[in-house]
């Protein structure tokens, strides 16, 4: 019998903290009531840690959820809960040290000066390990001309953004509608919003321009490793006939500049496909805690761990995923 991994770091955890809680709740009492009560380990840390119990040695990086800010909150407010959630974030890092080591600062993407004021606070006082993106950003792409300083900056401090899609049910699914059915905009569309995103990034040559930017994503990025061949073939066809290539390389080696995750909620065969497009060195552990999840969180954990140990893959590579690529990446204590 095998020893047990003496670590797993579940890369971005979501959590809403008491206190940043309470004032959601007073901007936003209707999406507080619906998309944070009905599940209590985003609020109640007894619970959160009793499903962690189950799967020690575990930690976590906190990030910000459900919703962010920008959805709730005009520029001045959303800066100013992004605040209290990155400040309340860090105090709860120095009082779990067993539990969390590190998080992702949380931005009002609706107010770009605050947003670059934000991370260099979180990062450079609070000690933060990156930043957490939703996308689209209020209906805009990542690639939008003003978000571009904040991708420099990161560039520059050689930590990643985490992107985390998060499109609305008034995205319908046909433009005969006017919303999603059956929950497809977050069963389908997330999924596919993580791949327009990296597209977007590609495809504007935010990847080629700063070829140092670290950008981690949701759903072992999206459609990307299943579609990878298909992206290469499409690529090298846009490009017959220019007279100029616009992206120095073939697309497809910039989409494997992009980290991916591991929530995709279990299944062997899909993270194969991952980690044949990614390698061994940009899969992070992670599983969307606690959403998603009936269980919150607890079948998530169950489900990835069996699913990561089932990979026909050398134990180096698992302890890569588990932990190693996150300590790297998001430079963690050792």
């Amino acid at each position: 019998m095998k020893p047990p991994y003496q670590l797993k770091i579940d890369a971005y955890s979501h959590i809403v903290p008491p206190k940043y809680g309470e004032a959601l709740h007073k901007v936003a009492p209707q999406i507080y009531e619906q998309q944070v009560l009905f599940c209590p380990p985003l609020y109640d840390l007894d619970r959160r840690f009793e499903i962690m119990d189950r799967y020690q040695p575990l930690r976590q990086v906190l990030t910000l959820g459900r919703i962010p800010v920008e959805h709730v909150a005009g520029p001045k407010k959303a800066a100013e809960l992004a605040r209290m959630a990155d400040e309340e974030m860090a105090e709860l890092i120095i009082k779990y040290p067993d539990r969390f080591v590190g998080a992702l600062a949380s931005l009002a993407m609706n107010n770009i000066d605050a947003a670059l004021e934000e991370a260099d606070y979180a990062i450079k006082t609070l000690r933060f390990k990156g930043v957490y993106l939703h996308t689209p950003v209020d209906e805009k792409p990542l690639d939008s001309p003003e978000f571009l300083p904040l991708y420099e900056k990161m560039a520059e401090y050689d930590l990643p953004i985490v992107i985390h899609p998060m499109r609305k049910i008034d995205h319908p699914d046909y433009l005969t509608e006017k919303q999603s059915k059956y929950n497809m905009f977050s069963l389908f569309g997330w999924p596919y919003d993580t791949t327009s995103a990296i597209a977007r990034l590609v495809f504007s040559g935010i990847m080629e321009k700063y070829p140092n930017l670290k950008v981690l994503t949701h759903h072992l990025g999206g459609m990307v490793p299943f579609y990878a061949e298909r992206i290469r073939q499409f690529t090298q066809v846009m490009r017959i006939g220019e007279q100029k290539p616009f992206l120095k390389k073939d697309a497809i080696e910039y989409f494997r500049m992009f980290y991916a995750d591991t929530a995709i909620y279990g299944n062997p065969a899909a993270l194969m496909c991952g980690h044949a497009f990614f390698g061994a060195d940009r899969i992070l552990f992670g599983i969307d805690f606690p959403l998603g999840d009936t269980e919150h969180g607890d079948r998530n954990y169950r489900q990835t761990i069996n699913a990561i140990e089932q990979m026909a893959i050398s134990e180096e590579d698992k302890k890569k995923i588990y932990e190693d690529n996150a300590r790297k990446l998001m430079r963690l204590p050792v």
